[in-house]
């Protein structure tokens, strides 16, 4: 049998769980500030074309649907991204799982743990 030493592996999840949390909250800072420059500079370039043409509302709805186009792609991005990580997180703590019990069971027990857990297999 292997010795259970639960203590180590939360350790190494609360860390991996700490990291996920500060890249996450990096991607959403370095984002929004990229973001925010983005929509700067369009509206100093619309301004500097409106002073130029007088064309306001022709010039405003394109200005309106490309920062309506950059916030959407920004938010639709990162929930994307925070929710891939989330999944992440809990495939590796189930694999984790996985792994301490397959150890724990062994090879011998195996098959009839397999059976009682997923049902009898068919075999080809």
């Amino acid at each position: 049998m292997v010795p259970d030493e639960p203590s180590t592996l939360d350790t190494m999840m609360r860390a991996d769980d700490l990291t996920a949390a500060q890249a996450d909250a990096a991607r959403w800072r370095y984002g929004f500030f990229v973001v925010l420059t983005g929509i700067v500079v369009i509206l100093v370039a619309f301004g500097a074309a409106v002073f130029a043409t007088k064309e306001f509302a022709t010039m405003f709805a394109g200005v309106c649907g490309v920062i309506g186009t950059i916030i959407g792609a920004y938010f639709g991005i990162q929930a994307g991204q925070s929710g891939k990580a989330r999944i992440e997180v809990e495939l590796h703590r189930a694999h984790e799982l996985a792994v301490r019990l397959a150890a724990h069971v062994g090879p011998a027990h195996a098959p009839k743990v397999i059976d009682e857990v997923f049902g009898r297999r068919r075999r080809p």
